[in-house]
């Protein structure tokens, strides 16, 4: 048998479990429901806006969306929530 493979993220977390750095929560319904309202409103979309974009550019974010699995509408939506956040980051070369 093959041993698994984890990567950093993952074998970092697997360290901290092993380490006893996690605590089970003791309201854990009330925790899972507080994540779920943050969630609907991080993802509620109550706006729509109209851009103008080159056409070759939009060739280019529909085809880097399709590689991801997504429409081109929610990795538009996604970039910007990203950029507003401050959590947009340059990509590596």
């Amino acid at each position: 048998m093959s041993k698994l493979q984890f990567n950093d993220y993952e074998e970092r977390l697997i360290e901290s479990i092993h380490q006893d750095e996690w605590n089970s929560v003791s309201n854990l319904d009330a925790e899972v429901e507080k994540a779920r309202e943050i969630a609907r409103q991080t993802t509620a979309k109550d706006s729509k806006i109209t851009i103008r974009i080159s056409g070759r550019d939009l060739e280019l974010l529909k085809t880097m969306a399709m590689d991801e699995g997504l429409p081109y509408q929610t990795m538009v939506t996604s970039v910007l929530h990203k950029y507003v956040t401050g959590k947009l980051t340059d990509k590596e070369k």
